[in-house]
């Protein structure tokens, strides 16, 4: 199955289904409507499901702090907070999503949770590293009385590291329209 979201297409050949999860079309039957956060795509495998964002970071202003006369220290403290920012979009896109898939009966497999950034492997790596702790991944916690986990997996990747990690899942970066 292939789908095309974020301005990258992905080849899901072994999957059951997958669709647009933070679809903006009302007349769409994966339109949810509601005022949470979505994850981009869900894929739904016989033996788990996958919640996919992306974050191609085409403005780079949202992400990164550029401009003259800051000083290295705060250009520094702004990147590290736009840094926080991101991570935790990106944890209540997973959380809320997971709530919304909760309400409609659909995590009754593991999830995973997948993060197409824009970013080097070095970011991707303390990126997943945070996310990871703070989803949390997996159901050991000193405290939890969960019977399962609320994310099985997390990754946080570039497209050259995705197409490395899962070749069975072919990403392309689709041509920019102009």
């Amino acid at each position: 199955m292939i789908i095309e979201a974020g301005g990258f297409s992905f080849d899901f050949p072994d999957a059951l289904d997958v669709f647009i999860f933070d679809e903006e079309d009302k007349s769409k039957p994966t339109y949810h409507g509601m005022p949470m956060k979505a994850v981009d795509v869900v894929a739904e495998f016989e033996d788990r499901y996958i919640y996919l964002e992306i974050k191609d970071f085409s403005n780079p202003k949202k992400y990164r702090v550029l401009g003259e006369g800051n000083t290295a220290s705060k250009v520094s403290q702004r990147k590290s907070d736009r840094f926080v920012e991101l991570k935790n979009e990106l944890k209540y896109k997973y959380r809320d999503s997971y709530l919304f898939r909760h309400a409609e009966g659909k995590v009754e497999k593991p999830v995973g949770y997948i993060c197409l950034l824009s970013l080097d492997n070095t970011h991707s790596g303390i990126m997943q590293k945070e996310l990871s702790r703070d989803l949390p991944v997996g159901k050991k916690h000193p405290h939890a009385r969960w019977k399962r986990a609320i994310a099985e997996s997390c990754q946080v990747v570039n497209l050259q590291k995705w197409n490395e990690l899962f070749p069975k899942w072919p990403a392309k970066r689709l041509p920019e329209v102009p």
